[in-house]
């Protein structure tokens, strides 16, 4: 068999785990393989797959098979040692495949001949179980705090000491990740052109970082929106420390519920991701009514790139391919990624509940029918590659203190899905925009002719 080093066993499990391996990923492979026997596929790799018992690859490959995937890694059936990135090519290669009723049932048959399931080992914080309508104030609250309330001291550990859960800015790509996620900040303030005494709202301001900054260096009053409790009494702690608690301040409050004209600036960084399709109508609805005239707001938020336009016939839809090109998909191909491969099943249940990326052109067409002028639209989608790879080496150096504040599941989800998030913003699948909106005063809004204040 290719690439065979060892194999300490004439187990017919090792030899059919081989075999299937070597189908979904012919050599050569940009990652090593370890099984349980110690048999090893061995190349020089900067990352190793570890199968830890006979039936890991059986769970891994169960449908829907992203989300098996997801848990058989979270719950220890197999491990990725070394480089974690490097192993989201190949399986994204895999993702890419066009996979014929034939090709189905020979891996069906494949899969079938290994040993049985994985680990029966469960318990930590587990599946998101959410109730009532989707998006829904109870829902919506239940979904944030499952993702955010894991523990301050766990996301203490590799955020920066702002606590910005978004991504930095960058010069160079060389600098330290607190440097740029301090110039994130400025470069937001700058971008909203904040003055002193203005009123701000934060929606969805996460540990209160920003309010933070804002008040103490441009001498704003800053009211923060989240629903996290946990970030809500880290922030209000913080600002109060700070001696700004008499400008800055946090609240346990739903986007729906502000006040109306109450802001100059509204701010929202890494939040409208949970808001939802259906529910973006009223998500810049409100935004509208809560700011003045004349008033600025800063979008900034995670989106999915679109796919390309063609005409095409009412059954078939198009794709993006790991390479970005546009691909006509059929039916089965569909029913596929659907229900075969699962795709988005687990960010679903373990990471992001009920969220949801939009192509940022859409996002901002409802910002217009709210009323909005859209004056500026930028991707940072380089930056937030960037930011995530610092947050996995953060991640992983503090692994013992990690697993010790919030267990070992949560420790390897969230190594899993910054990891593959990396990948995503690096091969352009997905992107990340700050947009510019403005609530015009007869047409008069507080913007200079240029951008050269935000540079300088």
């Amino acid at each position: 068999m290719p690439g065979l080093i060892s194999l300490t066993t004439a187990d017919a499990g090792v030899e059919a785990t081989v075999s299937l391996l070597n189908s979904l990923f012919p050599p050569p492979r940009p990652f090593a393989v370890r099984l349980w026997d110690g048999t090893e596929l061995s190349v020089r790799a900067n990352a190793c797959l570890v199968l830890k018992n006979p039936g890991a690859l059986r769970h891994m490959l169960t449908p829907p098979i992203e989300l098996s995937l997801g848990e058989a890694f979270i719950y220890g059936d197999f491990d990725i040692e070394g480089d974690i990135s490097s192993v989201f090519p190949a399986l994204d290669a895999v993702y890419g495949r066009s996979f014929s009723l034939f090709d189905v049932v020979g891996l069906a048959r494949q899969t079938l001949s290994l040993p049985g399931s994985g680990s029966k080992q469960r318990g930590g914080r587990g599946p998101v179980r959410l109730q009532g309508r989707v998006h829904s104030r109870a829902r919506d609250r239940a979904a944030i705090q499952y993702h955010y309330d894991v523990g301050n001291d766990f996301y203490e550990l590799w955020l920066d000491p702002y606590m910005q859960y978004s991504c930095a800015y960058f010069d160079t790509g060389a600098e330290e990740l607190d440097t740029a996620q301090e110039r994130k900040l400025e470069y937001i303030c700058r971008k909203l052109r904040l003055k002193p005494g203005e009123r701000v709202l934060d929606i969805g301001c996460g540990w209160g970082g920003l309010a933070l900054y804002a008040a103490q260096k441009y001498g704003v009053r800053v009211l923060g929106i989240t629903l996290s409790q946990e970030q809500a009494a880290y922030a209000n702690i913080c600002l109060a420390r700070a001696g700004l608690g008499d400008r800055a301040s946090v609240k346990l409050q739903d986007y729906r519920d502000v006040g109306v004209e109450s802001s100059d600036k509204i701010v929202s960084v890494g939040m409208f991701e949970h808001v939802g399709q259906k529910q973006l109508p009223e998500y810049f609805a409100q935004a509208y009514r809560s700011l003045k005239p004349g008033g600025l707001f800063l979008n900034h938020g995670i989106s999915q790139r679109a796919p390309w336009l063609h005409r095409m016939n009412p059954e078939v839809k198009l794709c993006c391919r790991p390479d970005m090109r546009p691909a006509r998909v059929s039916l089965w191909q569909q029913w596929v990624a659907q229900h075969l491969l699962g795709q988005g099943r687990f960010i679903q249940r373990y990471v992001f509940p009920d969220g949801e990326l939009l192509p940022v052109s859409q996002v901002n067409i409802v910002a217009e029918q709210a009323g909005f002028e859209v004056r500026d639209v930028e991707n940072l989608r380089e930056h937030y590659a960037l930011t995530l790879r610092h947050w996995v080496d953060r991640l992983e150096t503090r692994r013992t203190e990690a697993i010790e504040l919030a267990g070992e599941g949560v420790y390897r989800t969230w190594r899993l899905y910054l990891a593959a998030s990396a990948y995503g913003f690096t091969c352009g699948r997905i992107n990340v925009n700050q947009t510019l909106l403005a609530k015009p005063d007869v047409g008069q809004n507080c913007l200079p002719l240029t951008r050269e204040d935000l540079y300088g």
